[in-house]
């Protein structure tokens, strides 16, 4: 029997495998519905072909065709996270040079090196105090902890003091320009009744 060769194995790899570099930015639960070659936008506004997918031209409305790109306003990535816990981010965030995901999954094409900073969850069969903690930190994934709420609110605080500050320096800077205009129009009536005068 005879081996096949790598060049009779190279054309089917190609047919086999066409999208593996499109699918950026796509959920695992969503790469069957990418599989076909004629995809429908999610909204049904209307369809297009695998070689479409992550062009950079926005053809359905809702993002479907460009999870992995910045070309439509509606669209979402999927950050993978790989230790973390996955996320969705509007894709204007990607490849703008900045590291929204964690992992860097979002910069593919941007030129930059983003270091994992993802946290890094560790199981160590035989600890019950380890394993435990182990469970912990993954319900944390899930759902924010006190702390992580902590910050967010200490946060908002501070944006809302910020706010409150400019809300105060444009409503002081109004009644000078209400002032200033009040002594602009004082000032000429006094012109006028002393030319009256003389």
């Amino acid at each position: 029997m005879e081996t096949p060769s790598l060049l009779s194995i190279a054309p089917f790899f190609f047919l086999v495998f066409p999208f593996v570099s499109s699918l950026h930015g796509v959920a695992p639960q969503d790469e069957k519905y990418f599989a076909s070659a004629v995809i429908q936008c999610r909204d049904g506004s209307g369809t297009f072909t695998r070689d479409r997918l992550n062009d950079g031209f926005c053809d359905c409305p809702d993002g479907t065709d460009e999870p992995g790109t910045s070309a439509c306003p509606e669209g979402k990535f999927y950050c993978k996270n790989h230790g973390d816990s996955p996320r969705f981010l509007f894709s204007s965030f990607v490849n703008d040079r900045i590291c929204d995901c964690c992992d860097g999954s979002d910069e593919y094409e941007s030129g930059i090196n983003c270091p994992n900073t993802c946290k890094k969850i560790e199981f160590i069969p035989g600890n019950e105090k380890n394993n435990h903690v182990s469970k912990d930190l993954n319900s944390d994934l899930a759902l924010p902890n006190k702390h992580q709420l902590d910050i967010e609110m200490d946060d908002l605080f501070h944006k809302l003091t910020g706010l409150r500050i400019a809300v105060i320096l444009e409503f002081g800077i109004l009644i000078c320009i209400v002032g200033f205009c009040f002594f602009l129009r004082r000032t000429r009536t006094r012109r006028r009744r002393y030319s009256l005068k003389y």
